[in-house]
């Protein structure tokens, strides 16, 4: 069996797109399509329903990309293997990334995984954390690194790397800002209903930050006016220090600031920092080494 033709076929059925497809792959629509026509009548059928906009598997494709998915992690779980028997230390890593916070632990844990993997190529790539667990299930990443709670987690295999506390920032300017806390300090509990009248600012809905909040409401009299919804942890922790509203913050986004008072949520919302990987894949040597890489810097960085 040609190993590169499935690849070919998951690629069209990835992009929708015959077109779209060869441009990833790097080769022409035509030589794209002519195997595409060898595989359907060495088969006996139609791969894809064809569209100017929208190629998707027939029945038989969907049957040939799911089996042709499992027959490329067999490869790569075999190639893993051996290089972890002899201890040859390439491959490729292909690693997911929560954005914003991802990509700062991967440029700063990468120099030390380098260091002993220099021949090792590794492609990290940034989704959220729902993109990653559907990639990781369908095998296209080796590992993700998510920031998640018990209950937002798949059949997936989770490796446990530390605890986050989400916190309430509040400007100094509001009156319930005397009592609260400076970071570093023993943060004093509060309950989210004494600040329903208060404006807010709050990461946007489908992320898992935004989803506790939910809970969070849920739980509570606490329906705040938003300000702002954004994608960005730093700007909810700027628009706090900037005096203009509270926000619900995980913990590593917090700074010694003057401006800022901190509160512990009455209900003690907490996430887990988090490596996955596909149940019944191969975790390799590589893969271990940079998780326990990543446990370092989040010790580091969550040190009180």
């Amino acid at each position: 069996m040609d190993l590169k033709q499935l690849e070919y076929m998951i690629k069209i059925a990835e992009e929708n797109n015959i077109t779209k497809a060869a441009e990833k792959l790097f080769i022409t629509q035509s030589a794209l399509n002519q195997q595409l026509l060898k595989l359907e009548k060495e088969l006996g059928t139609q791969l894809f329903v064809r569209s100017r906009t929208n190629w998707h598997p027939t029945q038989a494709g969907e049957i040939y990309i799911e089996n042709a998915q499992k027959m490329l992690r067999i490869k790569r779980d075999t190639y893993n293997q051996i290089n972890d028997l002899i201890d040859i230390k390439k491959g490729k890593l292909s690693i997911g990334l929560t954005p914003e916070r991802g990509p700062e632990m991967f440029a700063t844990i990468y120099p030390a995984f380098y260091k002993k993997y220099p021949n090792l190529k590794v492609e990290p790539i940034e989704l959220p954390v729902k993109q990653q667990q559907h990639e990781l299930s369908m095998g296209n990443l080796d590992i993700g690194f998510l920031t998640l709670q018990n209950s937002q987690k798949t059949n997936d295999k989770y490796i446990y790397i530390c605890s986050e506390d989400i916190i309430l920032a509040v400007p100094n300017a509001h009156p319930l800002a005397h009592l609260g806390g400076k970071l570093g300090d023993k943060l004093p509990e509060i309950s989210l209903e004494l600040f329903k009248n208060d404006t807010f600012a709050l990461m946007q809905k489908g992320s898992t930050l935004r989803e506790i909040y939910d809970h969070l409401t849920a739980d509570e009299d606490f329906n705040p006016y938003i300000l702002l919804e954004t994608r960005s942890c730093h700007t909810l922790y700027q628009m706090v220090a900037e005096g203009i509203c509270c926000s619900i913050i995980p913990m590593a986004y917090a700074k010694p600031n003057s401006n800022v008072s901190y509160f512990f949520i009455k209900q003690k919302p907490v996430w887990e920092v988090c490596a996955s990987y596909k149940k019944g894949a191969y975790l390799s040597n590589p893969a271990k080494d940079l998780i326990e890489i990543a446990r370092s810097y989040w010790s580091k960085k969550l040190k009180p």
